[in-house]
């Protein structure tokens, strides 16, 4: 018998199971209906296979459930906290730790703290809280990311890269004390979960400290990113992916965190600086927004498992694992001749909606028809990330119109097997033989603020 490959495996064994609920077609019909074709307002014990998002849904070690039990909860000074603390200084190299209840309470923070009213924040592609909490402080996104990073089809290596040029032409253009900062978002999610490399941050950190402007890190799937930079970037193949993470992250001033995604836990976040007086003001402010800065927000047992979580998930053998899951869902409907962003990204396969469903204007909402059709079809639940996700010009009320018009296949870390995989992969295949047989959406109801959450559609 002869092997096209090597044969790989989870480096570790199930020991909890959790049943799935399988229904009838007809009646993820309904239910479809009932959540106004939007996957976010679904009951999700009638998803089979849910693949909305990686936030919070991965599956915890016993290491990380036994440090559950340890919970120091304490209102200050919970020894919990230290424990986190050193950890991010360990493998992160940050001296400062506020931790927050999750990603967008760091966002929130930093956003207050940073940001004038009137002054820009150039990132690479945005993403939907980061510039929603730049916009309520008054700043404006402006995307400085490579042109190859909206177009799915590009195969650049790390299509998330910062355009130095873009970047330079901004601070010409409005001055240096104009720009609030520079995010930075490794991996960067939008573009399909697309890395930074290592020169690329290396060249943003110098420019932006020439003018005298801060580089934050969104450090969400960072260690995915040091990995890629591991397999992609010369001089970095010998270096472990704990290793490349800490010298990546010395490249920035400060970073936000969600540790719902690469830390592996479901619930908590954390905002990291090296400046003292930024750090006395974000820890002012957490108080009033989050909780006492040993806190912020979040448990003391929630913060044993992220201090956990983050030494299990730098490790080299996991990061594999998690790349080559995806990875294979990736190369499953590459076969099948589905359109999808490459290079596949760390966390997630973008199907690519506005080739998948080419005889739909976007002003139809062909990504959010497109999650709408996979769950009724199989059950699989996945995520609108096209002209719904990018909302609307805050001067104008028109709508953005992104290049980019996605849907996201998101794998929870440690969550599903091969199997699992293969049944989103055949509905996928079966949705796109049979792809010019559906129909367009039309917004029934637009909520104010980041309307992908719970707007509701009617089938045209």
């Amino acid at each position: 018998m002869k092997f096209t490959q090597k044969p790989w495996a989870e480096p570790f064994k199930i020991k909890v199971v959790e049943p799935l609920k399988v229904t009838t077609r007809e009646y993820r019909e309904q239910a479809m209906k009932e959540a106004g074709y939007n996957t976010f307002l679904l009951h999700s014990a009638d998803v089979y296979i849910d693949l909305l998002t990686d936030s919070g849904t991965n599956a915890m070690s016993d290491n990380q459930w036994a440090g559950m039990m340890l919970g120091d909860e304490a209102y200050a000074g919970s020894k919990n906290y230290y424990y986190l603390e050193s950890n991010v200084q360990k493998y992160y190299g940050y001296k400062y730790l506020v931790p927050t209840h999750q990603g967008r309470g760091a966002e929130n923070l930093l956003s207050q703290c940073l940001i004038k009213k009137g002054q820009y924040v150039p990132g690479n592609m945005y993403f939907t809280t980061t510039r929603l909490h730049q916009e309520l402080a008054g700043g404006t996104f402006v995307d400085v990311i490579i042109d190859e990073a909206h177009d799915p089809q590009a195969e650049h290596p790390f299509k998330g890269n910062v355009d130095l040029n873009k970047f330079e032409d901004l601070i010409k253009k409005v001055g240096s004390e104009n720009v609030a900062y520079i995010t930075v978002g490794a991996t960067v999610n939008m573009a399909g979960g697309q890395p930074v490399s290592m020169a690329n941050i290396k060249a943003v950190n110098e420019l932006a400290h020439k003018h005298g402007i801060k580089v934050v890190l969104d450090a969400t799937r960072a260690m995915e990113n040091a990995y890629y930079i591991q397999q992609r970037e010369e001089g970095y193949q010998n270096k472990t992916v704990a290793e490349i993470l800490k010298e990546f992250a010395s490249y920035s001033d400060a970073a936000t965190m969600s540790g719902k995604k690469d830390l592996i836990v479901n619930i908590g976040g954390f905002v990291a600086v090296n400046d003292w007086d930024l750090f006395e003001e974000l820890r002012n402010m957490v108080v009033v927004y989050e909780g006492l800065h040993t806190y912020g927000g979040i448990s003391g047992r929630d913060m044993e498992a992220m201090a956990r979580g983050m030494e299990e998930a730098v490790q080299d053998d996991y990061m594999a694992y998690r790349i080559k899951q995806v990875a294979y869902l990736g190369e499953k409907l590459d076969a099948y001749g589905v359109p999808m962003v490459k290079p596949f990204g760390g966390h997630a396969i973008f199907l690519d909606a506005r080739r998948f469903y080419d005889h739909i204007p976007q002003t139809q909402y062909p990504a959010q028809a497109l999650a709408a059709d996979l769950y009724v079809d199989s059950g699989v639940r996945g995520m609108e990330r096209g002209i719904v996700s990018a909302g609307r010009n805050k001067e104008t009320g028109e709508e953005y119109m992104p290049k980019l018009e996605l849907v996201r296949l998101t794998i929870p870390r440690r969550v599903y097997t091969q199997s699992h995989l293969d049944v989103v992969a055949y509905s996928v295949a079966e949705l796109y033989e049979h792809r010019h047989k559906t129909k367009g959406l039309r917004m029934a109801y637009e909520p104010k603020y980041l309307r992908f959450f719970q707007a509701r559609f009617e089938r045209l």
